[in-house]
């Protein structure tokens, strides 16, 4: 029996959706702007497209988990991002609950 290619990738895409959340979150501990937030996500074994990051990036500033501000840096403007004090609550209570699903499908699989 062989996997369904479509199914298969259908299914991956639905289980990496709220890993992303959790990736971004974490690695907004620290201030980043896009670029940067993207290549230390790719570091860590997570490609993201722009077309995925950037109306994330939006979604979540729009639900107040982070803040950003534009500076100028290298003669470019650029958007930060960065948690914020309920980013910071939400990461934990996320990684917590990360932690128990992660748990249970350990002993499963």
């Amino acid at each position: 029996m062989t996997v369904d290619a479509d199914l298969f990738e259908s299914m991956r895409l639905e289980l990496r959706r709220g890993s992303l959340v959790l990736a971004v979150l974490a690695r907004l501990r620290e201030e980043r702007y896009g670029y940067t937030l993207r290549t230390a996500l790719a570091g860590d074994g997570i490609d993201m497209e722009e077309s995925t990051l950037y109306p994330l990036l939006r979604r979540l500033e729009s639900q107040g988990l982070l803040t950003s501000e534009w500076r100028e840096e290298e003669k470019r403007k650029k958007r930060f991002y960065r948690l914020s004090p309920m980013g910071t609550e939400m990461l934990t209570a996320l990684a917590e609950e990360w932690r128990g699903i992660n748990a249970s499908l350990d002993k499963i699989l």
